[in-house]
């Protein structure tokens, strides 16, 4: 996923069509899981407390913001937050001070404030917006009911588009493994947006016309059409069933206490650690070697080959027996250890692999949550 930073109406383009185009995407940056950035960066009028602060922030908290002051901007025609000295527009922005008039309609008074929260925590997400009655008010057909997901329509595997993107230079056989294994590189992206010019074209899905009711899924999986005289009823149902899942493991303790547990059970299970941030660490696990014998594992401090027991094999470091062919460092798992605060009050302990096997990395994980007690 990309993040903008940079969002504002010069940014947002109109095509013949006057389908929206966002713009300019030199500020851009890649959001990758578990980890946060830090660059302040885009225009002060339109950048959250957080990007103005120097302080960490995911990524898509940072573009509501801007989407609140541009909405804000439409609806009022001039800007939330507005100071010829840079010094107190960062205090407005900061502090959340702007005033909203009395002209808005009362979904949007209840709307903008949600965006534009100084705590990016209990700031309005995408999701969030999408389901509000004013965005929801005489929504268009053809936003309120979403197309199919590209990576859906990909595995259909539509030769003309291949053929398209094979006449590009690309090799086929590249194109068609990368598609199968969902690997993002610039011939699956190639191909993505040549699939999505195509169906633009030929089903005119952003015309706002459709000839066709769209197929839905229902509740019992079964799939049907949706009445032209019910549509506004019965859109896109899989949103009023989404399940919220949890990720990782969420605690209302106190951080050092959370860390405390973690930082025991890592060193039970012999895992080497590094800190490179608040609540961050790096870490390291070298995997056990299983014998022929039954039960039995090569620890690496037995330098004359001794054995240990299994329950001795969570508590000691492994390495690999180089006559096997085999590096120690091909074995070794990588991964990072992150405590973030959720808008429920609680925290959650995330553990990301960075490097190693992932079945490896999955037994280490049921080590990890066995002495933490949650299993």
């Amino acid at each position: 996923m990309v993040v903008h930073r940079d969002l504002k109406p010069e940014n947002l383009l109109l095509d013949s069509n006057f389908n929206v185009k966002i713009a300019d995407f030199g500020l851009s940056n890649v959001m990758l899981d578990g980890h946060f950035l830090k660059t302040s960066c885009g225009s002060p009028n339109y950048a959250a407390p957080e990007v103005i602060s120097g302080k960490m922030y995911a990524g898509p908290e940072v573009d509501v913001w801007s989407c609140g002051v541009i909405l804000y901007a439409l609806l009022c025609g001039s800007l939330p937050f507005d100071d010829g000295n840079i010094s107190n527009l960062f205090k407005k922005i900061k502090g959340g001070i702007y005033t909203l008039p009395s002209h808005l309609s009362a979904g949007a008074r209840d709307l903008i404030p949600r965006m534009l929260l100084v705590d990016p925590l209990k700031r309005y997400t995408i999701n969030d917006i999408k389901q509000h009655p004013w965005f929801q008010a005489n929504l268009p057909r053809y936003l309120a009911i979403p197309p199919e997901d590209m990576a859906q329509q990909a595995r259909k595997m539509d030769e003309d588009i291949l053929n398209q993107v094979v006449g590009l230079g690309f090799d086929r056989n590249h194109v068609v493994k990368s598609l199968e294994k969902k690997v993002q590189n610039k011939a699956t992206v190639t191909f993505y947006l040549i699939l999505d010019n195509e169906r633009r074209a030929t089903d005119g899905y952003l015309t706002g016309h459709l000839v066709e009711a769209p197929r839905v899924i229902d509740v019992a999986g079964s799939s049907t059409r949706v009445p032209d005289n019910s549509w506004a009823s019965n859109r896109s149902p899989r949103f009023q069933t989404e399940r919220k899942w949890a990720l990782g493991l969420q605690s209302r303790a106190h951080p050092r206490e959370i860390m405390n547990e973690v930082l025991n059970a890592l060193k039970e299970l012999a895992v080497s650690w590094k800190k490179i941030g608040h609540y961050n660490m790096k870490c390291r696990w070298f995997p056990p070697i299983p014998q022929h014998g039954q039960g039995q594992y090569l620890c690496q401090n037995g330098s004359s080959g001794s054995l240990c027991t299994s329950r001795e094999v969570q508590k000691s470091h492994f390495a690999v027996l180089e006559g096997e062919g085999i590096r120690a460092e091909n074995n070794v798992v990588k991964f990072e250890v992150q405590l973030y605060k959720t808008k429920e009050d609680k925290y959650l302990l995330d553990l990301q692999r960075v490097g190693g096997s992932h079945f490896l990395f999955l037994d280490l994980c049921a080590s990890f949550l066995a002495e933490l007690r949650v299993l």
